[in-house]
């Protein structure tokens, strides 16, 4: 108790100081650019994500600008590195509204972006989470009420583990299962619960739940435990570092049963960790398929690969893309920069085509909008199922 309240003094002296400031923020005045901030992980164990998020922001304020802007004016991206930390997220959205941004793009995910939270709700900015997938970020977890200034271009948690618990139980006929989580991560345990709660639901069985922490290298002597539990399925619900190496590892010790993750395994680099091979038989929910026929994703893919050395996106980087259109409406409508009306307008977002699929804010901030399963076949993913909500 005695830390949680340190803690809590601490984090109050931080925000105490950051707010003291409150006069000196630029604001916008009407004339110039648009100021957006970006705030992403740049660098530290999460870069592969900001990095794919940054392309798909720059890209969509490209074609914005090319078109002739928003309001008649230009769109200008100013950039923060919160280094895959908490307080860095913190201190990034403090320089970006001290800077002038109207509105906020990133973080990426839950952890970083709950860092940021604090700062937009203060300030009274909009602040759009590309991939914050955890129902705290939006909803105030202890009132219940909504985060006025916080919005996403995502689906949550609740959603993404039932859709892999389903496609568990219903595809592959899974009837028990064991959950390897990292107990670090608010991401990573909230799809652990509600995967289980489904997955019970549906008659299927958690025969064990193990725990790893961020960063850890080692994962044999759990997997050895899990490898004598014979589930049918292994649901490794964390980030595409950690995943990678659990993924290896566990088909070097013989397991060779479905493993099943989220969205946060979705960066080239997990190919790089655990192999191809070892990536076989591995199934994922996300946001979106680059292979997806329909002529938004068509004309978002081939605009992105023209701009990065051919490179296919993932989800993160369409992700980054869509935050920036949806800004970009609500703007349009609001017929202003000004907080409340930008606030209002994409709280107010329906029907709203775009690249992961077409978006409707419900009363929580949160998109009501499909998912995708995608499974690896020798390292790439291949579209195996979509999931309405």
């Amino acid at each position: 108790m005695k830390l949680r309240k340190l803690g809590a003094l601490a984090l109050a002296a931080v925000l105490a100081v950051s707010l003291a400031g409150c006069g000196k923020d630029k604001k916008d005045d009407g004339k110039g650019n648009i100021k957006i901030g970006a705030n992403f992980e740049m660098t530290g164990s999460n870069a592969s994500f900001g990095s794919s998020s940054m392309k798909g922001v720059k890209l969509a304020v490209k074609q914005i600008n090319a078109a002739g802007g928003v309001l008649g004016r230009q769109l200008e991206v100013m950039e923060q590195d919160n280094a895959s930390k908490s307080e860095e997220a913190t201190r990034a959205a403090q320089k970006l509204v001290a800077d002038g941004a109207v509105a906020l793009i990133g973080p990426v995910t839950t952890g970083d972006t709950m860092g940021a939270v604090p700062v937009a709700m203060e300030k009274k900015v909009p602040l759009i989470t590309t991939s914050a997938t955890n129902p705290k970020v939006t909803v105030d977890e202890k009132t219940g009420k909504v985060n006025d200034w916080i919005f996403r271009a995502c689906f949550i948690d609740p959603f993404q583990g039932e859709v892999m618990a389903n496609f568990s139980s219903n595809d592959l006929k899974a009837k028990t299962a064991v959950v390897y989580v990292d107990a670090s991560s608010d991401y990573s345990k909230g799809l652990q619960k509600f995967f289980k709660q489904t997955f019970e639901k549906n008659g299927g069985k958690i025969v064990g739940e193990e725990a790893f922490q961020v960063n850890d290298t080692d994962f044999k002597a759990v997997l050895t435990r899990i490898k004598e539990k014979n589930p049918d399925v292994l649901y490794v619900p964390g980030y595409y570092n950690e995943v990678g190496k659990i993924v290896k590892q566990a088909r070097e010790l013989g397991i060779t049963i479905p493993i099943l993750g989220g969205d946060g395994w979705d960066s080239p680099k997990l190919v790089e960790i655990a192999g191809k091979d070892a990536l076989n038989n591995t199934f994922i929910s996300n946001h979106y398929s680059a292979s997806d026929s329909s002529k938004e994703i068509v004309d978002f893919v081939t605009a992105y690969k023209a701009d990065n050395n051919n490179e296919l996106p993932d989800a993160l980087a369409a992700l980054g893309y869509d935050a920036v259109k949806l800004l970009a409406d609500a703007l349009t409508r609001a017929g202003s920069t000004d907080s409340e009306k930008l606030k209002e307008a994409l709280a107010s977002t329906k029907d709203l085509k775009l690249a992961t699929g077409t978006i409707t804010l419900n009363e929580n901030h949160d998109p009501v909008k499909s998912a995708v399963v995608l499974e690896y076949k020798d390292g790439v993913q291949t579209f195996k199922t979509k999931i309405n909500p």
